[in-house]
């Protein structure tokens, strides 16, 4: 059982620059790693010969700036999902603390993991953005830019192909939930001592042994999710473009006589 208490030293704005510029630097540090992660899941002709020669083969071909492809859709995603997922999560640990102020550790990472959906399908066109920017031919781009890449896919695909995938990514916060608090609720019983006792480096192969199994149990999801966001479909018939609704809209107002 755990107390809820407001930390006064840091604000709100400062949590979350911190979170986001060590989301950033974290993320780009390891950029490559996930661009041969994504490359290897939608199946792309660079992971053929195996990923040891995936690097090398995609440096060969795009040039050494392909193995940060899509980092910075995902960096300037970083600042609206760590918003939100503060927003939420604060909410939603006040909703599931008790009267006393106390609550559970099993409700406080179920309130984390509820603010991290809330974050995900807010945000999840960017996420849909990165995935198509990386496996696009660097040298022969199909997409020139976040902004681009949004315009194009709802222009020729639909509102929905920003949200392809979506399911998946929802449905695989609940194994990656559960394997992470299947961990830290037996760090006790792994290290034979108090989880107040625990030196930072404790903390910090807790934390890589937490993300391991969680990714390991959640990562099939993330699979499926990235083979779906690569899917490019035409627009289906019947689902109108913003043009055609300015359209309506001028038309409706000219006809009530409100222009």
């Amino acid at each position: 059982m755990a107390t809820w208490r407001r930390d006064a030293r840091v604000t709100a704005v400062q949590r979350l620059g911190c979170a986001a510029l060590a989301g950033a630097v974290s993320l780009s540090l390891t950029a490559p790693l996930e661009l041969l992660t994504v490359l290897a899941q939608v199946g792309t002709w660079h992971c053929r010969r195996g990923l040891r020669r995936a690097g090398p083969s995609l440096c060969r071909a795009e040039g050494v700036r392909a193995l940060w492809k899509g980092n910075l859709t995902a960096c300037l995603r970083l600042f609206p999902y760590s918003a939100l997922q503060l927003a939420a999560s604060r909410r939603l640990v006040i909703l599931f603390t008790d009267e006393l102020g106390h609550i559970s550790h099993w409700r406080a990472i179920m309130a984390g993991s509820l603010a991290g959906m809330v974050a995900t399908i807010v945000t999840y066109p960017t996420d849909v953005i990165k995935t198509r920017l990386i496996v696009q031919n660097r040298l022969e781009p199909s997409y020139e830019g976040i902004i681009h890449a949004f315009y194009k896919i709802y222009h020729q695909e639909g509102l929905l192909a920003l949200y392809r995938g979506v399911s998946p990514a929802i449905l695989g916060a609940v194994p990656f939930s559960a394997g992470s608090f299947f961990v830290y609720i037996n760090l006790d019983k792994i290290w034979q001592e108090p989880i107040v006792h625990f030196t930072p480096l404790q903390n910090f192969i807790n934390g890589c042994v937490a993300a391991a199994v969680a990714q390991t149990l959640s990562f099939p999801f993330e699979t499926v999710k990235r083979k779906m966001q690569r899917i490019k479909r035409p627009r289906v018939l019947g689902f109108p473009t913003m043009e055609q609704l300015m359209s309506i809209l001028l038309a409706w107002l000219t006809a009530s006589g409100r222009l």
